[in-house]
């Protein structure tokens, strides 16, 4: 067996800035991985995030780091087992999906034991800013049914009510990635009842969320910087009520797939996520959407243009993808 690595560094612009609280940016950048044998090439993507460490340039390196390997024909779980979880791993993990789907003739979710994801509703971003950007924001996407809303600590309280009365009708999830205190935890959440929020995702850094244990909230409170991999689920279960599972944190789609498993086993409510990619990242995770209570893959509705083909997108719907696109039988 012999594989041909190809890796490729790529930047796509965004529609406009896309905000939280650890900055701005005005592009995504993604790291793509083909794998080519017997003429079928197998593609995965991955966005470094500076968050876990990452850069283009260091995810780059450990890729390259495996290519001995890989072009000897290393497997999925072995992968698993050597390579620790990131958007290196992910990029990895996904292309040796889509190259098995393409050689055997079995698409990833006939593979995977899954069935094929029903049209989903996805979240819409609102990007953190001022009170008055933010309104004005969710205003031209009021008729969205699912918004998300960055928020980011001083002046939340106003931001979210503001979000919520320009758009009554849409349920909100928030997201403050890790930028709120634990002197102003209740006064936040409370701010967030109020404009009746549906869910709270990392308001407090991962290093301090012992302060969650124990506290009956009135808004369920979800890990997203906590919740890397299947084995960081034991230690948060009496901290979380939710978890947002993204293929860059897992790794990709192998150790997605046993962490969603573990997390329905310990009860968790499930949030489908993603970083800022294209439509080839969110593909392998759309598979999973069918046992989420929320989904977040709006990450190309971001893009100035996206990948062609791409998810189909109808508004806030989402209709699936060409097989094309990653994980079919093309």
């Amino acid at each position: 067996m012999t594989r041909r690595l190809t890796i490729r560094r790529e930047a796509w612009p965004l529609a406009g800035a896309f905000t939280i609280s650890r900055g701005s940016r005005t592009e995504a950048v993604v790291v793509v991985v083909e794998l080519k044998q017997n003429g079928r090439i197998g593609r995965g993507e991955c966005v470094p995030y500076p968050r876990y460490g990452e850069t283009v340039e260091n995810v780059i390196t450990m890729i390259r780091d495996h290519e001995a390997d890989l072009t000897a024909g290393l497997e999925r779980e072995a992968l698993r087992a050597t390579m620790p979880a990131g958007a290196a791993r992910n990029a990895i993990d996904c292309a040796l999906w889509d190259l098995e789907a393409k050689l055997s003739g079995i698409p990833v979710v006939e593979a995977a034991g899954l069935t094929p994801p029903p049209p989903v509703t996805t979240a819409y971003t609102i990007s953190l800013g001022t009170p008055e950007v933010m309104f004005a924001a969710a205003q031209k996407a009021k008729e969205r049914p699912l918004l998300k809303v960055k928020l980011g600590g001083e002046g939340d309280e106003e931001r979210i009510a503001a979000v919520r009365e320009v758009a009554p009708q849409s349920v909100l999830i928030v997201d403050a990635n890790e930028a709120w205190n634990e002197a102003g935890l209740a006064a936040s959440v409370a701010a967030c009842a109020t404009a009746g929020v549906a869910l709270i995702e990392q308001p407090l850094p991962s290093a301090h969320d012992d302060a969650l244990r124990g506290t009956d909230f009135p808004v369920p409170i979800c890990a997203d910087e906590s919740l890397h991999v299947a084995a960081d689920l034991e230690k948060i279960r009496d901290r979380y009520d939710a978890v947002n599972i993204k293929l860059d944190k897992t790794g990709g789609l192998t150790e997605a797939l046993a962490t969603l498993k573990r997390a329905q086993e310990l009860k968790f409510k499930v949030m489908i996520g993603c970083m800022v990619g294209t439509s080839l990242a969110m593909a392998p995770a759309l598979l999973l959407t069918a046992e989420a209570a929320f989904v977040d893959l709006d990450a190309p509705l971001l893009l100035s243009r996206n990948r062609d083909p791409g998810l189909i997108y109808d508004g806030s719907i989402i209709r699936g993808y060409d097989s094309a696109l990653w994980g079919g039988i093309a």
